[in-house]
């Protein structure tokens, strides 16, 4: 039913494929996770600050409350400060004491204690290594000299350490996840954005190579005209050729910017769809073609069940269209002395409408491309390869199916079924008609036509992504 382009057709060059799309999706996703590395080393930062801070505030307030104990101690006595507090955990560090003369000479206070070496003390927090072990110090001025407390952040700088190898840990995991889940992410967001750029691609290119051809021919045509003087006969057939790749040149030009147009409108265009009977528009385009039928010795029937049971919402305009080149193709394909026959009518409670002929019929492992654009299933001239393209826009537009067979007359047999459209009293506003929500959703299975046609099975329901479209 569908003509097809038997030669390979333009080849896309130098056109990103799936490795392009991975590497821009692995860049993207490498970004994200220097960002999140960035955010979480400066979260990071700030909490191991905030948490040493707290930590080594808690050993001040522990070495203030100890000078406090010790500054009624006589310096010449000899009683012995406990190194530790009997209420204190067992992991707290013990706290010394130290009695610094003026001359900077140390004498522990309390047992145990190393000794500090000879240094100039000032109030304030002190950090300094005695013992090869860091200590914090906290000194208080005394008559005689300095009265020090100390105690090991050993305990402190441990738990530093564990922070920041925890968060070495969790950061790594965290960064990973990051890249992946970003990685997967992108590609799947990707993916419907390249099947697009793919298929604008694949567009552009078939469309040069349709209009080049009728302008090469033009071009041609115009220059043998004009190389040799000729007879106004021979100048009249070069002008009718002419004539004819400008008409079909201006034919796929028309059905590209009805095609552009179409894609184009917004969905809110469905809801001022009329309910249009089937069975007048198969009249009617059965009327149009009477004349190519009969110039070709054929035979076009048309068989519909009661006026007005087979129904569908949508414009008159667009129905026609789909009729028209459902019965083209047919007309096309039949051949001399052939049959075109459709049909309308009820089948499973959704209004069909077929066309049917007894030409050589569309090949199996063909039936899922006659929807692209600029294809053509057979060498049979004329067309340009957008007739099906068009027909599926309108199928998307109004939410048919497809159903693409063969059929008894021994050729192809390409019907469309939409769900009734609901019983309403004139006047029904839009807002009441959305109450009806189409039936046909996208998860819908495949199913057989249903009317006995041998080989008959439903290819896609409209509204589904496509590649193209005759």
């Amino acid at each position: 039913m569908s003509g097809r382009r038997t030669d390979p057709g333009p080849v896309l060059v130098g056109a990103p494929g799936r490795d392009g799309r991975r590497a821009h999706a692995a860049k993207v996703a490498g970004v994200a996770t220097v960002v999140v590395a960035l955010v979480v080393a400066v979260v990071a930062l700030v909490f191991n600050t905030v948490v040493i801070d707290h930590l080594d505030t808690s050993v001040d307030l522990r070495l203030a409350d100890q000078l406090g104990d010790a500054s009624a101690l006589e310096p010449g006595g000899g009683l012995v400060v406990p190194s530790s507090a009997p209420d204190r955990d067992v992991d707290t560090a013990p706290v010394f004491l130290w009695r610094v003369s003026s001359s900077g000479a140390a004498r522990p206070v309390t047992v145990g204690a190393p000794a500090l070496p000879r240094r100039e003390w000032n109030r304030g927090p002190t950090e300094l290594t005695v013992a090869g072990s860091t200590f914090r110090f906290v000194s208080q001025s005394t008559a005689s000299g300095w009265l020090v407390a100390g105690s090991s952040v050993r305990q402190v700088q441990r738990v530093s350490t564990e922070l920041t190898v925890a968060e070495l840990l969790l950061g790594g995991v965290l960064l990973v996840s990051t890249f992946v889940g970003a990685l997967v992410v992108g590609l799947r967001a990707s993916a419907p954005v390249e099947a697009m750029r793919r298929a604008q691609a694949e567009f552009t290119a078939d469309a040069s190579h349709e209009l080049r051809t009728p302008l090469s021919v033009i071009r041609a045509e115009v220059d043998l005209a004009l190389g040799r003087r000729r007879s106004a006969d021979s100048y009249r057939a070069t002008l009718e050729r002419v004539g004819d790749e400008g008409r079909r040149l201006q034919s796929i030009v028309d059905d590209l910017l009805w095609l552009a147009r179409e894609e184009a409108a917004p969905p809110e265009r469905t809801r001022t769809h009329e309910r249009v009977d089937l069975a007048a528009v198969a009249e009617a385009t059965a009327q149009r073609f009477a004349a190519v039928a009969d110039a070709a010795g054929q035979h076009l029937v048309v068989e519909h069940g009661a006026r007005g049971a087979a129904v569908v919402q949508a414009t008159p305009e667009s129905l026609q269209r789909l009729a028209s080149v459902l019965v083209d193709n047919a007309c096309r394909y039949a051949g001399a002395g052939g049959t075109i026959r459709v049909a309308t009518g009820l089948t499973g409670g959704r209004a069909t409408l077929s066309v049917e002929d007894s030409g050589p019929g569309i090949p199996e492992d063909e039936r899922h491309r006659i929807f692209d654009r600029f294809h053509r299933a057979s060498d049979e001239p004329g067309g340009t390869g957008l007739g099906l393209a068009i027909a599926d826009a309108v199928v998307r537009r109004t939410h048919g199916r497809w159903s693409v067979g063969r059929s008894n007359l021994g050729g192809a047999r390409v019907a469309v079924a939409w769900r009734r459209p609901p019983l309403h009293p004139a006047g029904l506003g839009s807002s009441e008609l959305e109450e009806h929500p189409d039936p046909l959703e996208p998860s819908s299975p495949a199913r057989p036509a249903g009317d006995g046609e041998p080989g008959a099975s439903w290819v896609h329901p409209g509204g589904h992504p496509m590649p193209g479209a005759e």
